[in-house]
């Protein structure tokens, strides 16, 4: 793992496969651990360079003010164009997973030349919010039982991973994955602060940031290959959103993964890597 200096802020990386494949960019949500190690290796043995990274305000990457951003959503989708140009990439594969996805897409729409295909996971073509009419919400009855949890003491490792594992069983995903991924995160998170953990655990930075103007009319316009791909128990974005996404982007290819939540489960690696080194 390194830093690479892109459009004025510090990124934090972690790259697989040979320098010169070409490159798989993975837009963190909202750390570059929401890409299981697992598809990041099938995709290098796949013959192509993939590079996970942090958005700012977690992991490795520039850390201000997560509870009052200065930037917005178009600066993090500038940021995933400048670091493609940074890391050599003529063209790069952009993929995008939760708010990561809402990066990916507003990237592909703002800054066509810089990426070649699109992978979308588990995301929505709306910012954070109420979403449109005949877009599916959040469940609400896994949110109530998600958001009724006391916080823990997020300067607590043993037990913000506890807080993660309680909240994969909710969502429908594996707790002990999530358990060590959180500890993972925490250890990696350069301030122990606790609203700099929670903010690298629950990306927060998103319950603020700036994500005007709607992007969601725009899809029709980009013109690189898509895969669009989506848990079917997702509670969080319910598959309708993944649906909506792949209807408006031409071309696109819905893979709904029948036994998967929000996280991409080990079982789903396989498939997820095949249908995105499909894309080129």
């Amino acid at each position: 793992m390194t830093t690479v200096h892109a459009n004025g802020v510090a990124l934090g990386i972690e790259s697989f496969g040979a320098e010169d494949d070409a490159l798989v960019l993975l837009a963190g949500g909202t750390t570059m651990l929401s890409w299981p190690d697992a598809l990041c290796e099938r995709l290098a043995a796949g013959g192509r360079r993939v590079v996970r990274y942090d958005l700012r305000d977690s992991g490795a990457s520039t850390t201000a003010d997560p509870d009052a951003p200065s930037y917005t959503l178009r600066d993090l989708a500038a940021d995933a164009a400048a670091l493609a140009t940074a890391l050599g990439g003529t063209s790069a594969h952009l993929a995008g997973i939760g708010v990561g996805g809402m990066v990916a897409q507003v990237a592909a729409l703002d800054h066509p030349g810089a990426f070649s295909a699109l992978t979308l996971v588990g995301t929505r073509p709306v910012a954070p919010g109420p979403p449109d009419d005949d877009l599916p919400d959040h469940d609400r009855a896994t949110m109530g039982r998600l958001f009724a949890r006391p916080m823990p003491d997020w300067t607590d490792r043993d037990a913000v991973t506890a807080f993660a594992a309680a909240g994969a069983e909710i969502l429908g995903n594996d707790p002990a994955v999530a358990r060590s991924v959180a500890g993972r995160i925490w250890d990696r998170t350069p301030d122990t602060a606790g609203p700099v953990q929670m903010a690298n655990h629950l990306g927060m930075v998103f319950s603020t940031l700036d994500c005007t103007p709607r992007w969601r009319e725009r899809l029709p316009g980009i013109d690189v290959p898509t895969l669009v791909v989506h848990g079917l128990r997702d509670p969080f974005f319910p598959v309708g959103n993944g649906e909506a996404i792949a209807r408006e982007i031409p071309g696109a290819r819905l893979l709904v993964l029948e036994d998967a939540a929000t996280a991409i489960p080990d079982r789903a690696v396989g498939e997820v890597a095949e249908a995105m080194l499909a894309l080129g």
